[in-house]
C-alpha cells in the first residue's frame, strides 16, 4: 500500500475503546493500557517541567515530515505556545522532547523502530525510560533519513541518579521512578 494511502486510512481507522493506535512505517501498532508504574512514571516526569516554559502532552500523536508514521508518544514536550492550533497531530518540527516509558511488548519498539522514527523526525530529544533495567537513555543530535536515521549522542543513566536535558535546561530526578520485572530483549542499546 502507497505510503500516503495507508496514511489516509489510519486517520479513519478507529481502534476500540481503550486501545492504543500508532502507526509505524507503514504499520499500524495496536497496544493496550499501560501499567501504574507506568503511569506513575509519566506523571512524575510530567511534573517536573515548568508549566510556564514547556506545554506536556500524554498520548498525541506526531506527524513526522517524510515518515509514513504517526507516532503516539507517553509524553510529548513543546515549548509554551508552540503548536496553538486543534487537530490529532503534532508536528514534530514543535516538538522539544518525545518519552517513551518501556513495557513488556514495546521493548523492541521503543529501542529500535521509534528511535530510528523520532530520529527521521529530527526530534531533539528522545528519552526512553525502561522500568525493567532501571534505567534512563537519553538521546540527542538527530542525523539522518528514513531507516538510517539514527541519534548521535547517547548518554544512560541508572534510576536514582539525575539525568540531565539539556533541550529543557533540567535535571530530571528519577529516584522515585517504580521498577518492573525484568524482561529478555531481542536488541537493546
Amino acid at each position: 500500500m502507497r505510503d500516503q494511502a495507508i496514511m489516509e486510512y489510519f486517520e479513519q481507522f478507529e481502534p476500540p475503546e481503550g486501545v492504543r493506535a500508532e502507526l509505524l512505517r507503514r504499520s499500524i501498532v495496536l497496544s493496550g493500557g499501560p501499567d501504574i508504574v507506568h503511569n506513575k512514571i509519566v506523571t512524575r516526569v510530567m511534573n517536573q517541567f515548568p508549566r510556564d516554559e514547556w506545554a506536556r502532552l500524554q498520548l498525541q500523536h506526531v506527524a513526522i515530515a517524510g515518515e509514513p508514521s504517526y507516532p503516539r508518544p507517553d509524553l510529548v514536550v513543546m515549548e509554551r505556545g508552540a503548536c496553538e492550533g486543534d487537530g490529532w497531530l503534532v508536528p514534530a518540527s514543535d516538538v522539544t522532547m518525545l518519552l517513551e516509558v518501556v513495557s513488556g511488548s514495546s521493548v523492541d519498539r521503543d529501542y529500535g523502530l521509534k528511535r530510528s522514527v523520532y530520529a527521521a523526525g529530527g526530534i531533539p530529544a528522545y528519552l526512553v525510560i525502561d522500568p525493567h533495567d532501571a534505567r534512563c537513555v537519553l538521546l540527542t543530535e538527530p542525523y539522518g533519513a528514513g531507516e538510517d536515521a539514527d541519534y548521535e549522542v547517547q548518554r544512560t543513566v541508572p534510576f536514582g541518579k539525575p539525568i540531565r536535558i539539556d533541550a529543557l535546561g533540567i535535571k530530571l530526578d528519577t529516584t522515585q521512578f517504580g521498577t518492573l520485572p525484568a524482561i529478555n530483549r531481542h536488541r537493546r542499546p
